[in-house]
């Protein structure tokens, strides 16, 4: 065991009443690991681990033979998950907290006085561990995330496609909106192959480009080095791979998407006014839309601005289950789009919303980017939004809106119906003659509609 090194404090000792005074507090680090456990009188207890399975392990026994049975430790990078894994296998109850909530007092910081800091917070009942899904739902997670970065990967390939193209003074990107697009891919997979000849590779052109076949074959007109040529094969190559990877991580998405109970008939799906459409570009191998419906039984997608890919994104990261959430105001504030009020001597400084990495609130950011033009009752709310608050503003208002109705129909299973943007803002107006006619009663006025001369 190591000695202690400094005073931890002791405030509150004698008031504050042990709620856990088997717990055990880790401080995570990229080699070794620094626990602390319940002291013995006199003494505190610190023990350091190394980061290999076998350590862990060890480290599980230990734990369990000083009779511990919670775990506190902080969420370092990503060298808390075996940790957190190997404990959670060994029966112990894990909470894993935010670094920057745990901050040690002042003075001198060691691993070991972080360790036992964290300990004697955890004791009090001091801590408040981090949200993390169920173990279904985080391998979920986990193969969702893979596909973002083999999406973002294959991205990067397009990128350096363009880029040879554009050595080459082939100005494929001009006449065609998406080179990675069934017109585009197929000029360049013929370039790749060693055809020349811009009529030749003009004649691929598919059914609805803008650019005439003739506009095409005149921006294929290129200066074919060697060198471009082989940058630009190599680029499709591993364009390729990674979509061969996305497919691949599609078929682990859906077998784990099978996995879960079925609470809804992906046939019901006919009638909700969104028929299905064929494959896009990023768009998963499967039915995302229909295996989506039958694990929770409510259309996501029903809502404005909220499509197949978005849905998944926001259940893969906390599930079909959110009562762990006790309003639709604490699933917003989670999700770092609520106001945090910063009050100092009863005024309030800041409103402004925590900055967070959040896939999910990220991914309702873009849904409520979507509805600038949308005739729906939700784009009518963007678009006031925008007009009174800015962009910035008005995309994470409506973004909380948007979490909201996901949060209503995922844990009362309430199904969204659109009642249209003259809804919405009729409904807006006569809140406002409302509010008005309040207003003028109580300064002694009447207030009179100009077209019909009606008091109100």
């Amino acid at each position: 065991m190591i000695a202690p090194e400094g005073n931890i404090s002791n405030r509150g000792k004698g008031l504050l009443e042990k709620l856990n005074p088997n717990a055990a507090g880790i401080d995570i680090g990229s080699k070794e690991h620094y626990v602390a456990v319940p002291p013995d009188p006199g003494e505190r207890a610190v023990r350091k681990f190394g980061c290999f399975t076998e350590d862990l392990h060890r480290m599980a026994r230990w734990l369990g033979e000083c009779g511990v049975q919670k775990v506190a430790m902080e969420s370092t990078g990503v060298y808390w998950i075996p940790v957190f894994e190997v404990l959670e296998g060994h029966g112990f109850e894990v909470s894993l907290v935010d670094a920057r909530q745990v901050k040690n007092v002042p003075g001198r910081k060691t691993d070991v006085l972080d360790c036992q800091w964290l300990q004697e917070l955890h004791t009090f009942g001091l801590l408040r561990g981090c949200f993390r899904p169920a173990g279904e739902v985080a391998v979920v997670r986990a193969y969702w995330r893979q596909r973002r970065q083999l999406v973002q990967s294959g991205s990067r390939q397009i990128l350096l496609m363009q880029k040879a193209l554009e050595q080459m003074n082939v100005q494929l990107h001009k006449v065609v909106s998406d080179i990675s697009g069934v017109t585009g891919m197929s000029i360049i997979r013929e370039i790749v192959g060693g055809e020349r000849d811009p009529k030749k590779l003009a004649e691929n052109r598919a059914h609805g480009v803008k650019a005439s076949q003739h506009t095409i074959a005149a921006a294929l007109e290129g200066n074919w080095r060697e060198e471009h040529v082989f940058a630009l094969k190599q680029a499709v190559e591993l364009y390729d791979v990674f979509q061969g990877k996305i497919a691949e991580c599609d078929e682990k998405v859906r077998e784990c998407m099978r996995g879960f109970e079925q609470k809804g008939d992906p046939g019901d799906l006919a009638d909700r006014g969104k028929a299905g459409r064929g494959r896009r570009k990023n768009q998963p191998y499967f039915d995302l839309r229909a295996e989506l419906y039958r694990m929770t039984g409510v259309d996501l997608t029903a809502i404005d601005g909220i499509d197949a890919m978005t849905a998944m994104t926001i259940l893969a990261e906390c599930g079909s289950d959110l009562s762990m959430f006790a309003s639709e105001k604490e699933y917003a504030s989670w999700l770092c789009l609520a106001p945090n009020n910063r009050i100092t001597g009863g005024k309030v400084k800041s409103r402004k919303t925590r900055k967070s990495a959040n896939r999910s609130a990220d991914a309702l950011r873009l849904a409520a980017q979507s509805l600038h033009s949308s005739q729906s009752a939700l784009g009518a709310f963007y678009r006031r939004m925008r007009a009174r608050l800015g962009p910035a503003k008005a995309v994470t208002a409506t973004a909380h809106k948007l979490a909201c109705l996901i949060y209503r129909m995922l844990r009362y299973g309430m199904e969204y119906v659109d009642q249209g943007q003259d809804y919405y803002n009729e409904q807006y107006r006569q809140r406002v003659v409302k509010n008005l006619s309040r207003q003028a009663t109580r300064l002694g006025f009447l207030l009179v509609s100009v077209g019909t001369g009606e008091v109100s």
